[in-house]
């Protein structure tokens, strides 16, 4: 089994900045795509940014510019880094990896339990 346990989430006011961090533990084999996902109230889940293992990151337009996707692979954690926050930002941000474990054949994809990021105006 693989873990995903997300900090860095809270309250700021707008034009500040919040740095999320996503740790995977567990039966690690290697992490292929990691990712930030963020889900405003009555809204779908969007795609925030990703990273792959060996290519280049890729950003929602609404972030470009402001966020930063960053890995560890070392250790296993994916960080977003978000600069000037906007009240529309308000979220649950969700990381999502996907994982080929030791134990199980192929890739699988794990979420985190999400953070709540606040924006106030």
């Amino acid at each position: 089994q693989v873990q995903l346990v997300e900090s860095g989430g809270g309250l700021v006011q707008a034009g500040e900045s919040l740095k999320l961090s996503c740790a995977a533990s567990g039966s690690i084999f290697s992490i292929n795509v990691m990712g930030w996902y963020r889900q405003a109230p009555g809204k779908q889940r969007e795609l925030v940014a990703t990273v792959p293992s060996g290519g280049t990151t890729n950003y929602a337009d609404s972030v470009k510019g402001r966020f930063t996707i960053s890995r560890d692979n070392a250790k296993n954690t994916v960080y977003l880094q978000m600069n000037s926050l906007k009240p529309e930002d308000t979220a649950v941000y969700y990381c999502r990896m996907v994982v080929s474990t030791t134990t199980i054949p192929g890739n699988r994809i794990y979420w985190g339990q999400g953070t709540q990021v606040t924006v106030s105006s």
